[in-house]
């Protein structure tokens, strides 16, 4: 099997290409071995950091953003999404706090404050 991809591990965004053969990946076109990583880690157990928005209950029409502490496995992405519509969250909330926890293995936490 053969994957295009571009590396978004730093700004250079190098091309590269994923070749799976024999159970091994083959990646070329990396600049770094961050890249050569970052490819065999997307062809075999990719994970992504999932980003929201959760209802503040004792704020009139107030939402707050939110995001996975750490990035989850992208077959649970859906899951985390459906704990986050299930839930509201009170007012005063700081950067950095933590709404939900062990969730897929992490925690969600407030990226915007609310006062």
């Amino acid at each position: 099997m053969k994957r295009d991809m571009i590396c978004i591990i730093c700004p250079r965004g190098c091309s590269m290409v994923a070749e799976s053969a024999d159970g091994t990946i083959k990646v070329t076109g990396n600049s770094c071995p961050k890249g050569q990583e970052y490819a065999i880690n997307e062809c075999l157990h990719p994970v992504r950091t999932v980003t929201a928005t959760v209802r503040v209950e004792n704020r009139e029409n107030t939402m707050v953003s939110v995001k996975t502490q750490t990035p989850v496995p992208m077959e649970n992405m859906m899951d985390v999404m459906g704990a986050l519509r299930a839930i509201c969250v009170k007012a005063p909330l700081a950067i950095g706090d933590i709404i939900l926890d062990n969730v897929f293995g992490t925690s969600i936490i407030v990226t915007k404050a609310v006062d």
